[in-house]
């Protein structure tokens, strides 16, 4: 048997730098390194004549060194020339300071090159190629594959560490799928599958070995979620709310009407919480769909029936509006509710403690500040967590802990197509609001380019004449806190000084302290400010009716599914609202997805799109769900295998929920390993 747990730093060539670098993409042990998967491959395995060869392309040629190499220096470069020759044609060589060469290439030897072709004039050129002798096959004569790198890591260097790790395991890795799911799917071996992922002798190789790791991947993924959910659904265990307490009560007495979706989704929970399995739901609703309603009516039905109900959510200034909308229905009928944040007192912090414990507080609603081991509950009965994405499956199990099985609503103001949620949720019965309140009119957006400026800004004034409000979204760029705020703080400057000098200007970033976000979010709903520059801080449910425009700056560094998100923030009133995207760049993708942008307002046509022109990775990073990160699998261009693995998964779990049959002895292995150290199981 083959430790696959074994540190790196003990495979061949890895020396204590190496080691650091390793690390740094996440590589720790003789499994991490196998399972490094390349990002691309080169053929370098099929030769052309230089008759064949096209300009700009990457080529292995054959050619017999013609003369000795020469050599000529400019200041303090090495120019070193080599020219060869096949059958059709003469290929002159470049390398530039590479002295050691000087004495490499015997005249009148065959020698193969890699590298790109440039053609000028009929003359055929190649620059700095790797090269090999003709009977060699060292840097040539093969597929090559191409890593994902960080600084300071060459890919020869890379390549050769994985090679001595593969040496280490060939014929030695323990299959980890059953012999009938191999055999029924026609999947490749592991040990074969490991080998030629990195190594393929045929492109065709390389087709072969993904999909079997693509198809264990999504499969290990699936059975997880599909044993957790059988867990809640064979624990008999949850609580029953009591079948006297009516929803009916509170929907009479809103001052709106509930659409049809709100009503169907409300029977879904009503028929959950009247049961005695544990609910686990995912409530999936485009911005403005209402589902703070349908929480707030769940808990009702919750403190009615003896129970407390938790509403967590991702911001302290989204929190602070749950509790006002809250507190503004819920007071009618005795309930109590309370804001437990990190920027309140300690003394305030240790009173609501108190009460909480005592069944003094119906509802708390929180951010993280819920999940705190003080927090101590007197009878929790209810948990609902607000846009579910950013709180992860571990998270969700903290918060539910603090009650006896409590019933469980995630919710998420962000649409994710039916097929990546039952990968992402695949634990949690789904339930969606497909249809927005009749008052809500369209979003006008429009995708402008920087000549449009002028036009753009006194489109705003003409707005704020009205007595409107505006919000202004620079991105975050590259992730780099620092500089997003500064890109806020210059154009704050300019609006102040220049552009918009008569209006009252604030700004918004992350890195604020809380208390003194939710002063300025409180001003700007209070309409003293007329516009808010911010960084996507605000993305977030926040409402203010009285914004009406949305302007973008550098939309082409958004996802398709955070520009609609930030979209949301405005339209929330009487008046009609506008979206207005500012972009950079040509290219088609970024065209494609203003397009987008502007021909639909609907969530899940437009979260199709973005897993479509981005792909998994970007459109929702797994990590976020507290799930295992997907390796190799990319759920758009997966999404035949996934449908099959679905189907597969359901079959299994349906004849064996345990898994503890001997046929699937590998199979529980592969959940319990992926997941031990993030979800029980």
């Amino acid at each position: 048997m083959v430790d696959l747990n074994k540190d790196v730093k003990y495979v061949k060539t890895v020396g204590p730098n190496r080691v650091k670098l390793l690390n740094k993409l996440n590589i720790y042990t003789l499994k991490d390194l196998i399972t490094y998967y390349p990002r691309d491959y080169q053929d370098r395995s099929k030769p052309k004549n230089l008759y064949e060869c096209i300009d700009g392309e990457e080529t292995l040629i054959e050619g017999i060194a013609v003369a000795k190499m020469t050599e000529m220096h400019k200041g303090k470069m090495t120019i070193s020339k080599l020219t060869v020759r096949d059958q059709t044609g003469v290929c002159y060589i470049t390398w530039f300071n590479q002295g050691y060469l000087r004495d490499v290439f015997v005249p009148g030897k065959m020698y193969k090159f890699f590298g790109k072709i440039t053609i000028k004039g009929g003359r055929i050129e190649m620059n700095s190629p790797v090269y090999d002798e003709i009977n060699q096959n060292k840097n040539t004569g093969k597929i090559i594959p191409i890593y994902p790198l960080t600084y300071e890591l060459k890919q020869n260097t890379l390549r050769k560490i994985i090679e001595n790790g593969l040496i280490e395991v060939k014929d030695k890795l323990e299959e980890t799928l059953p012999e009938y799911i191999l055999k029924e799917n026609n999947l490749w071996e592991i040990n074969k599958t490991i080998e030629r992922i990195h190594f393929p002798e045929e492109l065709s190789d390389f087709n072969r070995a993904r999909e079997r790791l693509v198809f264990e991947e999504l499969l290990t993924m699936q059975l997880a979620l599909l044993k957790l959910k059988n867990n809640y659904e064979t624990e008999h265990n949850g609580i029953q709310f009591s079948k006297q307490v009516q929803m009916s009560d509170i929907i009479n007495i809103l001052p709106f009407k509930l659409t049809k979706a709100q009503l169907r989704v409300l029977e879904e929970i009503d028929r959950d919480m009247e049961s005695d399995k544990c609910m686990n739901r995912l409530l999936q609703g485009d911005v403005g769909s209402g589902k703070t309603v349908v929480a707030m009516i769940s808990a009702y039905k919750a403190v009615k029936s003896g129970y407390q109900a938790a509403i967590m959510a991702p911001t302290a200034i989204l929190a602070s509006q749950h509790l006002e909308s809250f507190e503004e229905i819920l007071q009618k009928f005795g309930i109590r509710c309370e804001l437990l944040i990190s920027s309140i007192s300690k003394k305030k912090k240790t009173e609501i403690l108190e009460k909480l414990q005592n069944g003094e507080i119906d509802v708390l609603i929180g951010t993280h500040a819920i999940l705190e081991e003080n927090v101590v509950f007197k009878n929790l009965g209810l948990v609902v967590t607000d846009e579910q994405h950013r709180f992860g499956v571990k998270q969700r199990s903290v918060i539910a802990s603090k009650g006896k099985n409590p019933d469980v609503i995630a919710m998420s103001a962000t649409p994710i197509p039916r097929t990546l949620a039952l990968i992402l949720y695949g634990d949690l019965d789904i339930s969606i609001i497909d249809e927005l309140p009749p008052n809500r009119k369209k979003i006008e957006t429009f995708a402008v380019r920087k000549s449009m400026e002028e036009r753009v800004n006194a489109f705003i004034k003409k707005q704020i004449q009205e007595g409107r409000q505006i919000y202004v979204v620079c991105p975050l760029i590259e992730e780099n806190e620092e500089m997003g705020l500064k890109s806020v703080l210059d154009l704050v400057e300019k609006y102040k000084k220049e552009t918009f000098s008569e209006y009252k200007v604030a700004y918004l970033y992350g890195k604020m302290k809380s208390k003194e976000k939710e002063e300025i979010m409180q001003e700007f709903k209070n309409g003293n400010i007329d516009i808010l520059v911010s960084t996507t801080v605000i993305e977030v449910g926040v409402n203010v009716p009285n914004a009406s425009i949305m302007v973008v700056e550098n939309a082409e560094r958004f996802g398709l599914a955070q520009l609609h998100q930030l979209r949301g923030r405005v339209g929330r009133g009487e008046y009609q609202s506008y979206c207005i995207l500012k972009y950079e760049g040509n290219g088609e993708t970024t065209r494609q997805r203003m397009k987008v942008m502007c021909d639909t307002n609907d969530g899940f046509v437009i979260s199709e799109k973005d897993l479509e022109l981005r792909g998994s990775g970007d459109f929702f990073g797994t990590e976020q769900h507290g799930l295992p990160e997907f390796k190799i699998a990319n759920l758009f261009e997966d999404i035949g295998i996934l449908k099959k693995v679905q189907k597969i998964a359901i079959e299994i779990m349906e004849k064996d929920p345990k898994l503890e049959k001997p046929e699937n002895k590998r199979l529980n292995k592969l959940v319990k390993d992926k997941f031990n150290t993030r979800i029980e199981i």
